[in-house]
């Protein structure tokens, strides 16, 4: 069983290894049994698709050719931004009054959700 990921869709995340090192960026996805993120505008990827029905390319159907799109990063070349000052934090969990976790930015101390 895997550790529960800290980082979640919609998070803004900095890199810090890798060819996108220092840049930011919004979370579109991520697959926590591979410990992948995926960032929007960040490791851009060239894929070659086939298109997808080709009755309804012209309406709404997927066309075919050389395509970029993002591709995934390790979740331990991320780190969160902290939302109170915008710089780089670790995250933290503690238990909330009702039970539920809570997310907690190790840099300021205060909460993330």
């Amino acid at each position: 069983m895997s550790k529960a990921m800290r980082i979640r869709k919609d998070d803004h995340v900095v890199v810090t290894a890798g060819k996108d090192r220092g840049k930011t960026g919004k979370v579109l996805r991520t697959e926590p049994g591979r410990h992948r993120v995926f960032i929007e505008g960040l490791n851009m990827v060239k894929r070659h698709q086939r298109p997808r029905s080709l009755k309804d390319t012209q309406r709404g159907g997927e066309a075919g050719g050389i395509i970029e799109k993002e591709g995934p990063i390790d979740i331990s070349n991320v780190l969160l931004l902290d939302p109170a000052d915008n710089k780089p934090t670790r995250i933290g969990v503690r238990i909330g009054d009702d039970g539920k976790r809570i997310r907690v930015a190790k840099r300021t101390g205060k909460d993330i959700d």
